[in-house]
């Protein structure tokens, strides 16, 4: 008995059917169906959905047999997979490939088989719908053409399956992308070396690091108990208030303030607070991040040096001996803030590393523009290095030329006096790479005065993935998937638009209101994909006729609309292109390399707007869809005028 050959895809199409977790299950209705319809409007005593893996055909859905599977050297279908066109096998007994094999020769006896392939959405031959029969017969045409339409149902059911699995792999790719950006953030969170907090809108802790505990004093589970007031001293409630108010009222979304904290053992602490508003929670309420700072080291060195500085006053002339204990003291004291000192350049230090590997590019430039700071995200997105960058004016690295006289002006004029537009704000601009490409960037600029110098200090975040996905909705918003015409929406949106051009330009408009007769048809014939073939190149069939100075859109099913406009628009030339339209319409469309055409034909109503005409654009379009069907009426195929 010949065997089969194997598909030349035989791996990635036993990956795809594995990966689709058909193989092995229960018996679903949605297949069951079909077999049961394919015996009785075929008249076969058996009907099988085979789905052949790499050692034997498995029945997904079976009428007739009590097997549910078989081995593969036997099976039919493993040849039926081979080919493109069904196999239809009259009387196997005569068949050189089928004469000895056990199914012939034993039972069920066969003697009559057709199958039709199923395939995936790459094409792969997953198994067959097949039908059986222990009697010799001949497959007329129209129980052929029959057995194939049952077989698209049953491919339809597999297609939506491997969608499905698709679907559900990209939402597990992005779970996990998440999860791993969650994870950075956290162990960023928890290493902090300042008290990191996230507080709800109404103050309460949503979440604390390692530091903030350690400043307050208190476990993390009794600080998230807590309130954010609760920790403040209560001789400092009035501090701050003014700024949390203006931030609840939406007037402020960044404050910093000194207070104390009092902490869990009783004792006060002096901490930095520093308060900033995010109005992008997941649950669409806005929340605080807070830093905390404590700088009770600091405080204490200052009031030890006021007290220290008033006692020498005092008694700088009392006693010799007085005036070198108290220089002693000012020594220790000295030392005492040489020691702040470092611990304050160890936390420059570690701000200088955040702001290296922070997400976003910054940049800082100081009263002359010049730029003094680069970070390593600044070199990824604009595409110059720090050593490229630093020293040199910050607006021939990135700002677009057209608006280097602005950045000039405005930097000009906040030195003289104080008036800016864009500090403080987040705004969406155009930035200028190395190779002169333009990024779109969220950009957010302070300024700061340190000392005697004036310095900018700048966040940079590259939006260009946000701006695309923005216009890409834009564009599905407006446009039908099938054609890329554009749709209903984008159609009357354009329509008002014309309409105001005929009364203030004296620019005539016409309308062209077609419907594709005989399509369902074809539909019903050939399948769904047939139906969007052909709606695809009757689209490309009117932007060819109709010209790019007009508008064509799909306003639904079969119906498509074009839309003239231009000065001394006449009837004449628009029933010329009506009829081209018609004649380009009735061409046969190829449906598949087996020579299969679909043939439509094109009603076609038109209506017209003379400058002086008053129509609203749906009067407009329900006298150009009346006037198409009365072509259908009039025996279709034809231009009729509204």
């Amino acid at each position: 008995m010949p065997q089969a050959a194997l598909s030349p895809f035989e791996s990635e199409r036993l990956t795809l059917l594995k990966a689709l977790h058909l193989l092995d299950t229960p018996p679903e209705p949605a297949f069951d169906r079909i077999t049961r319809l394919a015996c009785q409007l075929l008249q076969v005593p058996i009907a099988l959905v085979s789905l052949v893996d790499e050692r034997r055909q498995w029945f997904k859905s079976r009428v007739g047999l009590e097997a549910c599977e078989t081995p593969r050297e036997y099976a039919f279908c493993a040849h039926a997979i081979l080919q493109t066109e069904p196999l239809v096998v009259n009387d196997a007994r005569r068949d050189p490939r089928f004469v000895d094999n056990p199914l012939v020769t034993s039972a069920p006896g066969i003697r009559f088989y057709a199958g039709v392939q199923l395939r995936s959405r790459q094409g792969y031959p997953l198994g067959t719908l097949c039908i059986i029969d222990n009697k010799t017969r001949e497959l007329s045409a129209t129980e052929l053409a029959l057995l194939q339409d049952l077989a698209g149902i049953v491919n339809e059911q597999l297609l939506q399956r491997e969608r499905s699995q698709l679907a559900q792999q990209q939402i597990s790719n992005a779970q996990q992308l998440m999860q791993a950006r969650e994870q950075r953030f956290q162990l960023i969170f928890e290493r902090a070396g300042d008290g990191i907090a996230l507080v709800g809108p109404e103050g309460s802790w949503l979440s604390v690091n390692d530091a903030l505990c350690q400043i307050t004093g208190y476990p993390q589970q009794e600080l998230l108990a807590l309130h954010f007031s609760d920790l403040g001293y209560p001789g400092d409630a009035a501090i701050g208030e003014a700024e949390r108010q203006a931030m609840a009222r939406g007037e402020l979304d960044r404050y910093q303030l000194e207070k104390r904290y009092l902490r869990k053992d009783g004792s006060l602490c002096w901490v930095s607070i520093t308060v900033t508003r995010q109005d992008d929670g997941l649950d669409g309420q806005p929340y605080l991040i807070v830093i905390v700072k404590d700088i009770q080291a600091r405080k204490q060195a200052e009031q030890e040096l006021a007290a220290l500085q008033q006692a020498l006053e005092q008694r700088v002339e009392e006693r010799t001996a007085q005036l070198q204990q108290a220089n002693n003291q000012l020594t220790a004291a000295m030392v005492r803030q040489q020691q702040i000192e470092q611990q304050l350049r160890k936390r420059e230090a570690e701000l200088s590393a955040v702001l290296e590997h922070a997400s976003d590019a910054y940049i800082c430039i100081d009263e002359h523009g010049t730029v003094i700071a680069w970070n390593r995200q600044a070199s990824e997105t604009l595409g110059w290095s720090p050593a490229e960058a630093i020293g040199r004016q910050l607006d021939e690295l990135i700002i677009p030329e057209a608006q280097r006289a602005a950045h000039r002006a405005g930097m000009l004029r906040y030195q003289q006096s104080g008036e800016a537009v864009v500090l403080g704000r987040r705004l969406e601009l155009a930035a200028l790479t190395r190779t002169g490409a333009m990024l779109p960037v969220e950009l957010s600029i302070r300024a700061l005065q340190l000392d005697d110098q004036l310095i900018f200090s700048a966040f940079l975040h590259d939006i260009s993935e946000r701006k695309q996905a923005e216009a890409r909705r834009e564009y599905e918003a407006r446009h039908d998937a099938l054609t890329s015409l554009p749709n209903r929406r984008a159609f009357f949106e354009q329509l008002q638009l014309a309409q105001q051009r005929v009364q203030q330009q004296a620019q005539p408009l016409a309308l062209l209101f077609i419907d594709l007769d005989g399509f369902k048809e074809v539909n019903d014939q050939y399948g769904h994909d047939a139906g969007d073939t052909v709606l695809r190149v009757m689209a490309q069939r009117l932007r060819d006729v109709a010209g790019a100075d007009s508008l064509i859109a799909r306003l639904g099913g079969d119906e498509m609309i074009v839309l003239l406009q231009r000065p001394g628009l006449a009837e004449a030339e628009v029933q010329a292109l009506a009829e081209q339209v018609r004649d380009a319409v009735a061409l046969p469309v190829p449906l598949d390399e087996d020579g299969k055409v679909g043939m439509v034909s094109a009603s076609i109503g038109v209506a017209m707007q003379q400058p002086g005409e008053q129509f609203s654009p749906d009067q407009l379009v329900a006298s150009a869809d009346r006037a198409m069907y009365g072509a259908k009426r009039s025996g279709k195929a034809r231009v009729r005028w509204s």
